[in-house]
């Protein structure tokens, strides 16, 4: 490609980051912490893009005149000089792709054919006051399976995730964690029991209201624990803006 056309790249490139991180949509490919870092990284594209124009236009008659002497040299003996292929500038579809469609979260499908990635913390917090208590799926789920519920044991808790359904029809509430981004995403899953909703579909997002319970099962996939929660209600809910953070529940 031509230095015109490697600027025309750049920008565009650096204008899609700068589109998703301006917007929610950045969320769906990456964690809300690395919102700087892309922002950073579509300036400087940006401005390497911008640069490579004023470089072009700014360099000497003569060398530009070399430059054509270089391409009469490819010259394919009819007069007509051998040019880059057209069909480089396909590359620059995936970028439009990037800022005209927004990708689905990860949800159930994932969920049910990855292995739980709940791991046993290094300590819990202490829970405020009042019932029930919001907190995040993850903080349950690491306190049911790993502290036997002696934080819970006696508390209303108000936890948030999407259903899953196992090939039984067992529903789950899931939240996907991410360790950089959606490529690496793994779910923690909650299993429900007591009042469930008779019909449940998957990738609705529910608050869930309920209880300590101790019963628990092993994820088919890699045997990890998946602890239950007894529902004394559950709510649809919109999804949350962010279907990754667990910073809230």
């Amino acid at each position: 490609m031509s230095r015109q056309a490697q600027a025309a790249v750049l920008f565009l490139i650096g204008g899609a980051l700068l589109h998703a991180s301006f917007t929610d949509l950045y969320l769906r490919y990456v964690k809300a912490g690395l919102r700087p870092l892309l922002l950073v990284a579509g300036v400087v594209l940006i401005v390497a893009a911008v640069a490579t124009v004023w470089y072009e236009l700014r360099r000497p008659r003569v060398v530009k005149g070399q430059a054509a002497e270089r391409e009469s040299e490819h010259d394919d003996g009819h007069g007509h000089a051998h040019r880059e292929p057209r069909i480089a500038w396909l590359l620059a579809l995936p970028i439009l792709a990037l800022i005209l469609v927004a990708p689905p979260a990860l949800g159930s499908y994932s969920a049910m054919r990855t292995g739980t990635a709940l791991q046993k913390p290094w300590g819990f917090a202490d829970l405020p006051a009042g019932d029930p208590v919001r907190m995040s799926l993850v903080d349950y789920a690491g306190r049911a399976a790993y502290d036997e519920g002696r934080s819970i044991r006696d508390r209303q808790v108000k936890i948030t995730g999407f259903v899953a359904l196992d090939r039984g029809g067992t529903p789950y509430l899931v939240r996907m964690a991410l360790n950089c981004c959606a490529a690496d995403g793994q779910p923690v899953k909650v299993g429900l029991a007591g009042k469930t909703p008779p019909v449940l579909q998957p990738d609705t997002w529910l608050e869930v209201t309920g209880t300590y319970t101790g019963k628990r099962t092993k994820d088919p996939v890699n045997d990890g624990v998946i602890p239950f929660i007894k529902v004394t209600k559950a709510t649809p809910v919109p999804a949350p803006r962010d279907p990754y953070d667990e910073g809230g529940g």
